[in-house]
């Protein structure tokens, strides 16, 4: 296989369509001189999943929220230059540290770049495993929908966001249905929140009839079994579809073959302030896989977004990166269905807002964001 790279022009490709990568194609598309530069983004599936109303879209076909929440990329890039291509990244050829390389795709192909930006997000098991065609994303949704709707108990394992908002929907769309969380710390989420929005949690879960089982932990079965035993003893005879919520991981893997060095033991990418690849000018990531002590959000992505648009446009200019990335507070919004929830909100210099059912209602909890997540992808319906 030949490695083409054409001298004329700058090449700017993008690992990634989730939300660090299509927002970082929306920055750069309309900022990017199309005589001078390209840009491509890769991903693996021609659309976007918007995650953040999946735990309802696999629960209820009320709304028909998978003819919304999975959008299109196909507007992504109409408002400036650039192109989206299809295809999952399997390796990255680099020429030489900031010299650019190649990246090479399941498809054979061989995508030349002078920047690069990795945003490939993570991967989740199961339930959030989506697959790459759009039907095929559908068929799974059907799927979840058929398995939740014919259990009469469900357990969650993982007491994480996305299991709460998952008992919530479940909850919310069949309260006869008997849900359960097993979730292994102390409390619900972990450390990174302050107790008093843990507990806060757990008690509007208990209000909704949500059994939650904390400090405890239960392997995953094979699917049609019938009755599990926690670790702690407890007997749930009756629990005949167990989820797993947690075990998200980067999807970084494709990285080793080209510099392990790169990667911390768990698979993220190691990053400077300047959201840049130490050891590899010219390569940002951004999202999920970066190497950084906050949460794995989405708004954390979106906050990568502005430093590393900047800095690839620095680069482009000749001149090294020179906008950094602090950090951002530690907020949290959960819906427990759709009247209601919490959330948590640290504030720099250490103030903390919690707010209730109001807020979360108002905020996330009855539209998920939906409309905003297509108008940014260009989608204004």
């Amino acid at each position: 296989m030949t490695y083409p790279h054409s001298s004329k022009a700058k090449s700017v490709v993008i690992l990634g369509g989730g939300v660090a990568g299509a927002l970082t194609a929306l920055k750069l598309c309309t900022r990017i001189d199309p005589a001078k530069h390209t840009l491509t983004l890769i991903n693996n599936r021609p659309c976007f999943v918007h995650l953040t109303a999946t735990a309802r879209m696999v629960v209820t076909p009320e709304g028909q929220l998978e003819n919304r929440a999975i959008i299109p990329l196909d507007r992504l890039l109409e408002r400036g230059t650039g192109e989206l291509k299809i295809g999952r990244a399997v390796a990255i050829k680099e020429t030489a540290p900031g010299e650019g390389g190649v990246v090479l795709l399941d498809t054979d192909e061989a995508i030349p770049y002078d920047i690069l930006v990795l945003a490939t997000g993570s991967s989740w098991p199961r339930l959030l495993d989506f697959p790459d065609k759009p039907e095929d994303v559908r068929k799974h949704v059907d799927t979840w929908r058929h398995k939740f709707e014919a259990a009469s108990h469900v357990v969650i394992v993982g007491g994480g966001a996305v299991g709460i908002e998952l008992a919530g929907e479940l909850k919310c769309h069949s309260p006869g249905k008997r849900v359960t969380i097993i979730h292994s710390e102390p409390l619900l989420l972990n450390s990174a929140y302050p107790d008093r929005f843990r507990k806060d949690i757990a008690r509007r879960l208990h209000a909704k009839g949500i059994e939650v089982l904390l400090g405890d932990r239960v392997e995953i079965p094979p699917e049609l079994t019938t009755g599990i035993v926690t670790r702690n003893g407890v007997q749930l005879s009756d629990a005949d579809l167990v989820v797993q919520a947690y075990g998200a991981k980067p999807n970084t893997g494709f990285l080793r073959t080209w510099d392990i060095e790169i990667l911390t033991s768990r698979g993220f990418v190691k990053v400077d302030a300047h959201l840049e690849v130490p050891g590899h000018p010219g390569v940002f990531a951004a999202g999920d896989i970066i190497d950084w002590p906050e949460e794995k959000q989405s708004h954390k992505a979106v906050e990568h977004v502005p430093v590393v648009v900047a800095n690839v446009l620095r680069r482009l200019a000749g001149d090294a990166p020179r906008k950094v990335y602090r950090g951002s507070p530690e907020t949290l919004v959960i819906p427990v269905g759709k009247t209601g929830g919490a959330g948590y909100v640290a504030v720099f210099g250490g103030f903390r807002v919690f707010v209730g059912d109001c807020v979360v209602r108002k905020v996330k909890a009855q539209t998920l964001s939906v409309d905003r997540a297509r108008r940014e992808l260009g989608y204004r319906d």
